[in-house]
C-alpha cells in the first residue's frame, strides 16, 4: 500500500495531537508545571531542540506543499517544529524565560490543549478517512 506523505504523517501525529490535548485539558495543573519546571532544565530544552528540530525537517522532507487544503496544516506543523526546535537549540535562555509566560497556568493549558485536540482530530479524521 502506498500512501501519500501527507496522509501518512496525519495519520501518526493526528492521533498523537488528540491524545496530548486531552491530557492537557484534563491534568492542566500536572502540565502546567510539567512546562514550568522543563522550561528551567537546560539538558530537556537542548534535548526536546534537538528532537523537534529532527520532527519538523523529516516532515518537511517528507511533505513541504502550500495546498488548500487539510494537507497544509502537515506543512505548517512541520515549520512550527523547525522553528521551535532552533529556538531551543539557538535560543535556550530566551526559551527558559518565554515557556512559563506563554504556559503562565492551567488555563492557559486547557486553551493550548484544546488546539492541540482539535488539530490532532482534524488530522486524524483527514488521515484516515484518505484513500491510500
Amino acid at each position: 500500500m502506498n500512501v501519500p506523505p501527507a496522509t501518512l504523517i496525519a495519520r501518526l501525529i493526528g492521533p498523537l495531537f488528540a491524545a496530548i490535548g486531552v491530557g492537557m485539558i484534563v491534568n492542566a495543573t500536572f502540565y502546567a508545571t510539567a512546562v514550568g519546571e522543563g522550561a528551567h532544565s537546560p539538558v530537556l530544552i537542548a534535548i526536546s531542540g534537538m528532537a523537534t528540530l529532527l520532527a519538523g525537517l523529516a516532515i518537511l522532507n517528507a511533505h513541504h506543499a502550500w495546498t488548500s487544503d487539510w494537507r497544509v496544516l502537515v506543512t505548517l506543523i512541520g515549520w512550527l517544529f523547525v522553528i521551535a526546535g532552533l529556538l531551543r537549540l539557538i535560543l535556550p535562555k530566551f526559551v527558559e524565560t518565554a515557556a512559563p509566560a506563554v504556559y503562565s497556568g492551567p488555563a492557559a493549558e486547557i486553551v493550548a490543549g484544546a488546539i492541540i485536540f482539535v488539530v490532532g482530530v482534524v488530522l486524524s479524521f483527514a488521515g484516515y478517512r484518505a484513500s491510500a
